[in-house]
């Protein structure tokens, strides 16, 4: 239990920020998976499509704080990767 006002204020900002990391990480997730059932079907172009709207979702996160730029970059490697892989 918080025993000063700004130690109040704090745990509601924390619940407030944590409520919208949860949502943004779950977006990601989403797209993300969204992808791999593209890809996992013959649509190339939705899947081409899907990895657009992922990569876009991964630099959204790292600009809102959700992911480290290194990490970021480490993901969208590899969906770019397993996109041509599945191309050639």
């Amino acid at each position: 239990m918080a025993n000063t006002k700004s130690a109040e204020k704090r745990i509601k900002v924390i619940r407030r920020r944590t409520l919208r990391n949860k949502s943004l990480k779950s977006a990601l997730r989403t797209a993300i998976r969204k992808f791999e059932h593209a890809l996992a079907g013959a649509a190339r172009e939705e899947a081409a499509a899907a990895l657009k709207n992922a990569l876009r979702a991964i630099d959204k996160a790292v600009t809102k704080g959700i992911l480290h730029k290194n990490t970021a970059a480490r993901k969208k490697s590899r969906l770019a990767r397993r996109f041509n892989k599945q191309a050639s």
